[in-house]
């Protein structure tokens, strides 16, 4: 069993995938917790998606791309931008995914549900192939 676990750890989808999922927890919990106390659900949500970016950026860099992330400077600045242009990619797809579901008159949660997994998609490429490609790729 921990020989199982060990080797799931070392795969990187796997780690990218723990990775969503507590940054949706983040996002998803920041997000109910900031209703509670009052805040507006416009700033509400884009708070707690940006502190979902900021929990995303510092997992991928230290636990699922940590092999392939840059040094100091220009390039890890780059690097940065480049993962939050990602998620604002992400963010978009979303947006229009649960839009058109809405047009089309599908229920707005199962639309969510498709925005999320072509989001996740979305993100995983960008991330894994451009933003933390390996630099002998």
């Amino acid at each position: 069993m921990i020989a199982t676990l060990n080797r799931v750890r070392q795969i990187r989808l796997a780690r990218y995938i723990a990775a969503s999922a507590i940054a949706l927890g983040a996002d998803v919990g920041s997000f109910l917790a900031m209703l509670s106390f009052g805040v507006m659900p416009t700033a509400a949500s884009a708070a707690s998606y940006s502190l979902g970016i900021l929990v995303h950026w510092l997992i991928s860099s230290r636990k699922v791309f940590a092999d392939s992330v840059a040094e100091r400077g220009m390039e890890r600045t780059k690097q940065k931008a480049l993962f939050v242009i990602s998620a604002l990619a992400g963010l978009a797809l979303t947006t229009a995914i649960v839009g058109v579901g809405g047009l089309m008159g599908i229920d707005p949660r199962i639309a969510k549900l498709f925005a999320i997994g072509a989001s996740f998609t979305l993100t995983w490429m960008l991330r894994s192939k451009v933003i933390f490609r390996h630099a002998h790729s």
